[in-house]
């Protein structure tokens, strides 16, 4: 790590107040850009950047200590090596790949090599679910690791990466394509045939269409847009989330490499519809390596007049986008979590009224949609409503991209029509010998082998697009320990039901697990989990005992009575 020189940090500074801006929302990129630099945020780092942007040093200190890419720690080594230990790569053998880390590097996870070059960690989803396990060495991302390949990424470490043996991350498999993925929609034409219409008209086609958003709760897009586009403000904003951050989904990452354009021009007829001038799209830190190909899609869109000032001709249209990345917070994915973000301070989630549509960026109204319900709302445009009513059901209208993992022959991206059974589904994925299907991610549901014939909608099983498929060989219990581990991680710790109670329902699997908990307490346990559904402050807590609460309702003589190993 290099010796900070305070004039040259000085000067480090002003330059990203120059890119940034100087206000609070400069904080998270100044402080990402700052720990490239120098390897880590040391309390000098701090106290320059608050001063810079006339906060408190503590504020800083704040954000920095929330976000587990940010680094104050100089007992890191300088390769953080973190190892994702969430169900997806668990499945895949993360355990073989952890102990072969230990081995070459002769440390444990959580500590860091004498020579100072080496801190092992683990991490929670890297976004390769369907390529696991996964690796992230920095900012660089490692897929289907073996343990061979193990000593080759640390061989790699110690040249700097200057001649890597290992290529760049490749998309995720698309295993089949629907009308969505298959478009053949021009740049441009979408957002050509909108800023024709009203800002009203345009509204009016996705309300035809009954696009709902695709991040799993479904509100409908046309709503959240006439709700901001009626707001009385001087500014509005639009926000791509891109926080893809649920394990086992990972669509989002083939979409933001193969589909940008598409992306940009859905922000952009929103900007349309709302009266927006200003768009950010939140990627999650884990696709640091996507952040080219996205800058280069919206300068080749500045260029082409459809970003920037009074685009294709029309002096009242002036919008245009940046990108801001995420730090390594899964709390960031719930709507005002993000936008607290952006503005530069901790990612918690807001208490809501206000919602984001009134009072969302700065204050100022803010539609949140996720990446996939952009593209949809551009192809909308493009080629009309009718292309998409043709699909899914009356109530849960168009097709849906499904991230698949876990026990099945062709895992990958796949576009469906909502409204498919689990057991199509199924055998479309290649899954035989099925215990059960863990539906919408850690948040979602496990569904057993009895209910295979339910169906994936917005009025059945509703999913952001997480499918994590189990062979009748898994453990439940180590599934739902699994899942209830990584939600004890990612809570923000605002509120008491979500902070604490899911570290005693973690409590409570380990005693599952060690053969010691009765029926009456396992019941106490299913009410605690109830309680946290309905007193948590936002979707992390309410959703996060969901699946320890399917898999007890549906694998109860599985859990009980364990006999542990003796060791």
């Amino acid at each position: 790590m290099q010796i900070i020189e305070r004039e040259k940090l000085a000067l480090l500074i002003e330059s990203l107040k120059e890119k940034y801006g100087n206000n609070r929302s400069a904080l998270l990129p100044m402080l990402q850009d700052i720990q490239a630099e120098y390897g880590y945020l040391s309390g000098l780092i701090m106290q320059e950047t608050a001063h810079a942007l006339g906060i408190h040093p503590v504020e800083v200190e704040g954000v920095a200590s929330f976000y587990s890419f940010l680094r104050t720690d100089t007992k890191q080594g300088k390769y953080v090596v973190r190892l994702c230990q969430t169900i997806s790569c668990d499945l895949a053998g993360k355990a073989r790949i952890a102990r072969q880390f230990e081995n070459e590097l002769g440390i444990q996870f959580g500590e860091t090599t004498q020579d100072g070059k080496f801190t092992l960690e683990y991490t929670n989803c890297l976004g390769m679910c369907d390529q696991g396990p996964a690796v992230m060495v920095n900012d660089r991302l490692f897929a289907k690791v073996t343990p061979e390949m193990v000593p080759q990424i640390i061989n790699d470490c110690k040249r700097d990466f200057i001649k890597t043996t290992f290529p760049e991350i490749a998309p995720s498999d698309v295993q089949k394509e629907g009308p969505l993925l298959q478009n053949t929609v021009a740049m441009g034409d979408g957002l050509k045939k909108a800023v024709v219409m009203s800002r009203s008209d345009v509204i009016a086609q996705i309300r035809e269409a009954n696009l709902k958003g695709r991040g799993g709760a479904g509100f409908p897009t046309a709503t959240k847009w006439q709700l901001a586009g009626t707001a009385v403000s001087d500014k509005k904003y639009v926000v791509c989330n891109a926080d893809e951050g649920e394990p086992g989904t990972f669509k989002d990452r083939f979409l933001l490499h193969n589909q940008t354009d598409m992306i940009l021009a859905g922000m952009s007829i929103a900007a349309y519809a709302i009266g927006a001038q200003k768009g950010y799209i939140y990627l999650r830190g884990e696709y640091l390596y996507l952040k080219k190909y996205i800058e280069e899609a919206i300068a080749r869109r500045q260029k082409a007049n459809l970003l920037g000032e009074k685009i294709l001709g029309n002096k009242e249209f002036n919008f245009d986008i940046e990108l801001r990345m995420g730090s390594g917070a899964y709390v960031c994915g719930e709507e005002t979590a993000l936008i607290e973000s952006l503005e530069g301070h901790r990612g918690e989630p807001r208490n809501r009224p206000p919602f984001p549509v009134d009072t969302g960026f700065m204050s100022h109204p803010t539609i949140v949609n996720n990446v996939e319900t952009f593209i949809a709302s551009a192809i909308i445009c493009a080629n009309g409503p009718k292309w998409f009513l043709e699909h899914g059901t009356e109530k849960s209208v168009g097709t849906k991209l499904f991230s698949v993992s876990g026990d099945c022959e062709k895992p990958g991206v796949y576009e469906l029509p909502f409204g498919i059974t689990i057991s199509a589904l199924l055998k479309e994925v290649g899954a035989k010998n099925t215990k059960a299907v863990q539906i919408g991610g850690a948040s979602g549901h496990c569904v057993p082998e009895s209910e295979f014939e339910r169906t994936i909608a917005f009025e059945d099983i509703s999913s952001g697009g997480s499918i994590i498929v189990f062979s009748q060989d898994r453990d439940m219990l180590h599934i739902a320990k699994n899942f209830m581990g990584f939600f004890v991680e990612e809570s923000c710790g605002q509120c008491t039901p979500c902070r604490d109670g899911n570290v005693k329902l973690l409590e409570g699997i380990e005693m599952l697990e060690e053969g010691r908990c009765s029926v009456s307490y396992l019941n106490e346990l299913v009410k605690l989990g109830r309680t946290i559904q309905i007193a948590s402050k936002c979707g992390l807590g309410q959703t996060s005992p969901n699946a320890f609460l399917s898999i007890v309702e549906n694998f109860k003589n599985e859990i009980l009575g364990r006999v542990p190993e003796k060791v």
